[in-house]
């Protein structure tokens, strides 16, 4: 891997089960544990699991919708946990985050120039108002819009063009990082395939690095250039996409793919399992493996001891007692 533009270390985060001012204290979920990862330049790294497994905490943890319990995010050389004022305003310029839903986070009452130029004008970096116009013009058209939709209103759209709004949007401070949380999980199967060549196209154009969140394997297989599946707020695996495709290792990448159903359009994956009911990953610290309650090839030590994430080739990583000895 290249250089990093961003490095994830040992980042946790609970969340108290209970709400209210009389909820008991002490039961929390889990969402995130100890998970670490980084982000090359110009890279794509996809977070794929089932729902609930934490990549949207993980992901809304970076740009500080919620501050971590434990972890360090480091940024450029900057520790993101200590920025303030002006300095977390810049990063939040340079790392931007792309909803799942266009329709609810494009505010119906504002125009499309207003959607795009609302962060810059609030920004430490100020620009003209003819000069943002033309960029927000330019931006629209780079996404596969016309200048003339500026004066829409998002209500106008179909839901793949909100979503190309919601991304050029994300492109008005040109950032080093597009966080994509689940972008093309609503939309169409045609459409999905015009969202992610676009992405593509953008990457290679600006040269911006990807933090693409997704539950459908082989969107992202397709997308990314690395791959971490997540289950219970850990990384089960890691690596090349394309090996993780090839040759998954961990016994939860496995059921992942053999739940991918060939029938149903797009691939995307069909109901797992559910967890046994003595099963509480997320909602309690295990002592072993998290995945053993589910695991086919649990054995004693298995729910004994907690695996590591190991290297077990290069640049593919897995955490599964099988190759601890």
């Amino acid at each position: 891997m290249n250089e990093p533009v961003l490095s994830v270390s040992n980042l946790r985060k609970h969340f108290n089960l209970e709400a209210g001012f009389f909820a008991r204290l002490g039961r929390y979920v889990h969402a995130v544990n100890g998970v670490s990862f980084s982000i090359g330049r110009n890279e794509s790294y996809g977070l794929v699991g089932e729902s609930g497994c934490g990549k949207t905490t993980t992901a809304r943890l970076l740009v500080r919708m919620y501050e971590a319990d434990e972890g360090e995010i480091i940024f450029q050389d900057q520790n993101v946990g200590k920025l303030k004022g002006n300095e977390l305003r810049r990063y939040r310029n340079k790392v931007k985050y792309v909803f799942q839903d266009p329709a609810r986070s494009l505010n119906p009452r504002m125009t499309v120039y207003d959607v795009l130029t609302s962060g810059a004008k609030g920004s430490t970096e100020k620009r003209k108002v003819t000069a943002l116009r033309e960029d927000a013009a330019a931006i629209l058209e780079e996404v596969g819009l016309s200048a003339v939709d500026l004066e829409k209103r998002p209500a106008e759209f179909s839901g793949g063009q909100r979503q190309r709004i919601s991304i050029a949007r994300g492109l008005m401070m040109k950032p080093s990082l597009l966080i994509c949380d689940e972008v093309v999980s609503a939309l169409d199967v045609s459409i999905q395939g015009q969202i992610l060549n676009l992405l593509l196209d953008l990457r290679g154009g600006r040269e911006i690095s990807f933090l693409f969140i997704a539950h459908d394997l082989k969107v992202a297989s397709y997308f990314c250039d690395r791959i971490g599946v997540m289950y219970a707020g850990e990384i089960m695996e890691e690596g090349p996409a394309i090996d993780l495709w090839k040759s998954h290792k961990h016994p939860y990448t496995e059921l992942l793919f053999s739940c991918i159903n060939n029938s149903i359009p797009g691939g995307s994956l069909s109901p797992v399992p559910p967890l046994p009911s003595k099963a509480t990953a997320t909602t309690m610290q295990t002592e072993g493996c998290a995945f053993a309650s589910r695991c086919p090839y649990a054995e004693e030590a298995c729910f004994r001891e907690k695996p590591e994430l190991r290297e077990v080739e290069v640049g593919h990583l897995v955490r599964c007692q099988k190759f601890l000895s």
